[in-house]
């Protein structure tokens, strides 16, 4: 699955979670007598406001990317130099390579635990409340991460990402939600959705590295099933075909206009009630 994908389910994801609206299908339903009918959109599993919900998308688009944190040479290598490309190169090595062990449940595990931990540092101010430092610096190199994928700045512009980084790091670390866990469940979220993403395509992963375990030879010769579990060891549900194949941008599309509709209408509540009365509430 291309970056800008992964970046966008992400969010997308953290959106589905955190929120939940009806849409009325009476245009689409009334030529065939069907009108007043409705859907909901998100589960509204957290009850986080506006700015939980922009913040915490941010987080989880650039968490989306972190798997891919395996490769010197992927877009978000470069996303913050030369910080990214030092921790990319070092990622890819303790993963060994590609689509290893970043893509793995351990590697999986490991992101978790590590945004865990940096949720863990607190400051208690009085006018901002619990503001978590650690998760702070964490989310410069998560944002630039999905600012790079997601073309917010164009590549001209080196030090852009540096900037765009510490000023959304910033806002998210005084303004985001207080439950601590809320770090670590985007971290979690977007994780799992890019090993999904990349399960989706023909490439699949390796969920049980650092093992490789092939399926048996009578599974090898049944159609369906090899694709699922393949010669390799590896994993999929190649419903999406090859990484950027038609599908997968017939997917994204709706998608992504789910996060842009519902990132708009979070803004546009945010700026309703007031970052004055926000504060003051905190």
């Amino acid at each position: 699955m291309l970056g800008a994908h992964h970046a966008a389910s992400g969010a997308a994801a953290w959106i589905a979670l955190t929120t939940q609206f009806e849409v009325s299908l009476g245009p689409l339903v009334e030529p065939v007598g069907l009108g007043g009918h409705s859907v909901l959109l998100g589960m509204g599993l957290l009850d986080v406001g506006p700015i939980g919900i922009i913040s915490g998308a941010l987080v989880t688009a650039g968490a989306a990317l972190v798997p891919d944190a395996d490769h010197h040479r992927a877009t978000i290598a470069h996303s913050l130099p030369p910080v990214s490309n030092a921790v990319c190169v070092g990622v890819g090595t303790l993963a060994g390579g590609h689509r290893k062990g970043t893509h793995s449940i351990i590697g999986m595990c490991i992101f978790v635990l590590i945004a865990w931990m940096a949720g863990l540092v607190t400051w208690e101010t009085e006018r901002f409340g619990s503001i978590y430092p650690a998760a702070g610096v964490l989310c410069i190199l998560l944002v630039a991460f999905a600012a790079k994928a997601l073309r917010f700045i164009p590549d001209r512009l080196k030090k852009t990402p540096w900037a765009v980084g510490i000023f959304v790091a910033g806002f998210i670390t005084f303004f985001a939600p207080e439950q601590q866990n809320w770090f670590p469940l985007a971290m979690a979220i977007g994780v799992v959705m890019h090993i999904l993403g990349d399960m989706a395509t023909t490439g699949g992963v390796n969920l049980a590295w650092p093992l490789r375990i092939k399926p048996p030879r009578a599974w090898r010769r049944i159609p369906v099933l090899r694709w699922i579990w393949r010669p390799n060891g590896y994993f999929a549900l190649p419903i999406l075909g090859n990484a950027g194949s038609w599908r997968e941008w017939l997917l994204l599309i709706p998608v992504s206009l789910y996060v842009v509709l519902v990132l708009a209408g979070a803004t546009a509540d945010l700026g309703e009630v007031g970052m004055s009365t926000f504060v003051a509430s905190r």
